[in-house]
């Protein structure tokens, strides 16, 4: 019997665990990279030469290429590690924020500016009937 944390009943919470860290050290490795101009260049002139040698999963390339920015986190990305890639991309928190909410960033903001998201439907996964998962398919990305 599989062991579930209390957290993972909180909807749209990806906390990085142990597995999630496992799980993406080959995507959090390809995102640290972009510290350094010289690999920032290298991606921008080769983006698919570069992120070949990650050998990440096709589920991690996948959000990469796409900019899915929420299932990074689902497949062990760490929100400090990917937002590398978001800056690379010229992109600000607000962008990604509102990118994960299925919101634009002038909407995003703006909630964030009135005290965020409210807690009704968003407390717990077993009383909204939800997954954790993005089954639901709605846009994650810019």
């Amino acid at each position: 019997m599989a062991i579930v944390d209390d957290y993972e009943d909180i909807p749209g919470t990806y906390v990085f665990n142990g597995k999630r860290c496992r799980d993406g050290y080959r995507l959090n490795k390809f995102c640290k990279t972009l510290d350094i101009e010289a690999n920032r260049e290298a991606f921008r002139n080769d983006p698919e030469g570069y992120i070949a040698q990650f050998k990440m999963s096709d589920e991690q390339l996948r959000c990469v290429r796409e900019r899915d920015w929420l299932g990074m986190l689902h497949v062990g990305g760490n929100i400090y590690y990917t937002f590398k890639l978001a800056i690379f991309d010229r992109l600000t928190m607000q962008h990604v924020g509102g990118a994960m909410s299925q919101m634009d960033v002038e909407d995003f903001r703006k909630m964030m500016l009135e005290g965020g998201r409210t807690i009704d439907g968003n407390r717990s996964l077993k009383e909204s009937g939800g997954t954790n998962n993005n089954s639901n398919n709605l846009p994650t990305r810019i």
